[in-house]
């Protein structure tokens, strides 16, 4: 019989994130695997497999098999081990940490690199905006127009009507990742927001401002996972993946039962928590997939910390980093940056970072365990993971 191992993320290492111009996709990839290596202390020959996340290379870089490349120019294809991509659009990172996880608990590997890509800038105007539309349901959305900023608006109005929502409550989200970001090193933008400069901001979708807009990002991250049985013969600390949860909803947002529920990630929580043993109550730290602020908002309440409607009474106080559950430490998607493909790895950077207690002036006081949600588009696609100690 199969003993089923405890899995620890040992080390972590990233990019800065930001419009990288003079950057490649590989010199981003290799550069963050690279830093998870030294970081965690380990020989690159012990790496058993490699899994890269990666959401429009083939599109965007023209370069498919990043598994491949990233294998390659970090320097380990002389080692012969396997390298794989995981694509689940912008929940690619997700489900790549996901992928290394159930590797390790089965037994099958002990030390597995899990990192993540995008090079986004490579491209520019329209062209990218059509890129970005891929995420979508072609046939349904974005053939007729849509694009991931439009769906997020559509969901914003509906929601905003319904629950009596105003404005304020969606900047309040990018405030407090812009406030985050402003202790965060590796940020694309370390600039604290304003009320007033969230709200007067250029409309992109109205009611999102240019404010409640992820940016363009480029950027990579990368961990080390280890079995329990690698860490105890080299006698490594590390924080323990303690749960792990996925679930999939309707592609197309028009096929769902509500337009602002997202039932992929009430599933994968509730999963994720199960596994790790830990209420909400337990949750020091929520890392939130706020491609949009109004996700944000959304996410809080199908995650479960708040009922539908009821997260505007959250993001004034209770989400800062002294708050009752903190948001987004690293930034967010808003202030920290938005490569799709990296998002998923970046998260649990911060993770790692908070539990191990190595966040620098964003460290919290008191960290249990971390929820990570990264999730696909409009939230067709969500991953969920809780990080913590023993």
């Amino acid at each position: 019989m199969r003993i089923l191992r405890d899995v620890y993320i040992i080390g972590a290492g990233e990019t800065r994130y930001g419009e990288l111009w003079e950057r490649s996709l590989r010199e981003l990839a290799v550069e963050a695997g690279l830093r998870a290596i030294e970081n965690a202390g380990v020989y690159s020959r012990d790496v058993e497999i490699l899994y890269g996340s990666n959401s429009l290379a083939g599109i965007i870089n023209g370069q498919e098999n990043i598994g491949s490349l990233i294998s390659d120019f970090a320097g380990i294809a002389h080692n012969n081990i396997p390298a794989v991509r995981v694509e689940a659009s912008s929940a690619s990172g997700g489900a790549a940490l996901r992928e290394a996880y159930l590797a390790i608990k089965s037994g099958e590997y002990d030390l597995i690199m899990v990192g993540g890509v995008e090079k986004m800038t490579d491209i520019y105007g329209n062209e990218l905006l059509n890129m970005m539309g891929s995420i979508l349901d072609r046939e349904w959305e974005s053939f007729f127009g849509a694009t991931p900023a439009a769906m997020a608006a559509i969901v914003a109005r509906k929601y905003m009507k319904d629950f009596n929502v105003e404005k304020e409550a969606l900047s309040m989200m990018s405030i407090n990742d812009h406030e985050n970001a402003s202790k965060n090193p590796m940020a694309q933008y370390k600039n604290k927001l304003t009320l007033k400069q969230a709200m007067g901001a250029t409309n992109v979708a109205e009611p999102l401002t240019l404010m409640d807009c992820s940016p363009i990002t480029d950027g990579a991250s990368a961990i080390l996972l280890a079995s329990d049985r690698y860490m105890k013969k080299n006698k490594l600390e590390g924080a323990m993946v303690l749960g792990s949860g996925i679930s999939q909803d309707y592609f197309a947002v028009h096929n769902r039962e509500s337009i602002y529920t997202l039932n992929s990630a009430k599933i994968a929580a509730r999963e994720a928590l199960k596994k790790a043993g830990k209420k909400l109550d337990d949750i020091s730290l929520v890392e939130l997939h706020d491609s949009y602020s109004i996700y944000g908002l959304l996410e809080l309440e199908d995650l479960g910390f708040a009922e539908k409607g009821k997260a505007k009474h959250l993001v004034y106080e209770d989400i800062k980093a002294g708050g009752r559950i903190p948001v987004n430490t690293s930034g967010g998607l808003k202030a920290k940056g938005y490569p799709l493909g990296a998002v998923g790895i970046s998260q649990a950077v911060e993770a790692y970072e908070q539990v191990m207690g190595k966040a620098g002036q964003r460290q919290l006081k008191s960290v249990d365990s971390v929820l990570l949600h990264n999730m696909a588009g409009t939230g067709s696609t969500s991953v969920v993971h809780v990080i913590g100690g023993e």
